[in-house]
């Protein structure tokens, strides 16, 4: 057991990235900015297990797997900042949502336009039971930070049992 957490603190947030890529190359979904910023604490995350994994028992591992749960926390955040703004909750980064253009010239309009991203943050691109990529990001990242503080947890206490 007390290797089995940590490598499901590993697999887990893997399937979740490896999902968003799937999703990109293979199923033509691009991602916009907001997408992007939540694949961050996942790769964060894989790094921190695997050195976790190579380190074995004791409270380095711990330690390491707590920061682990933190990116995947801050990913669920992210992941419900993001379905807030698909949902018209609250506004987004102005880069990436639909930010009105009020004030700008002709010309400053025509240079906003080409710079303006392809892929919305405020758009639903995807959804399963009605809830977005985003929204599922959020649940599994919550999902994920516990099992990986679950393992920190066992981690720590196999440390204390030595």
């Amino acid at each position: 057991m007390s290797r089995a957490l940590p490598l499901l603190a590993l697999l887990g947030p893997a399937a979740v990235l490896g999902a968003a890529l799937f999703s990109q190359y293979v199923g033509g979904l691009a991602p916009c900015q907001m997408c992007l910023w939540q694949r961050w604490p996942h790769g964060i995350a894989i790094g921190l297990a695997a050195l976790a994994l190579l380190l074995g028992r004791g409270r380095p591992a711990a330690l390491i797997l707590l920061l682990g749960a933190l990116a995947l926390l801050v990913g669920s955040g992210l992941g419900v900042f993001h379905a807030g703004v698909e949902l018209a909750w609250w506004q987004g980064p102005t880069e990436c949502s639909g930010a009105p253009a009020t004030g700008l010239s002709a010309a400053d309009f025509v240079e906003r336009l080409k710079a303006a991203p392809l892929v919305r943050c405020d758009v639903v691109a995807w959804s399963f039971l009605g809830i977005s990529m985003a929204g599922w990001n959020a649940i599994l990242s919550a999902g994920l930070a516990g099992v990986t503080l679950l393992a920190a947890r066992v981690q720590a206490s196999s440390s204390a049992s030595q």
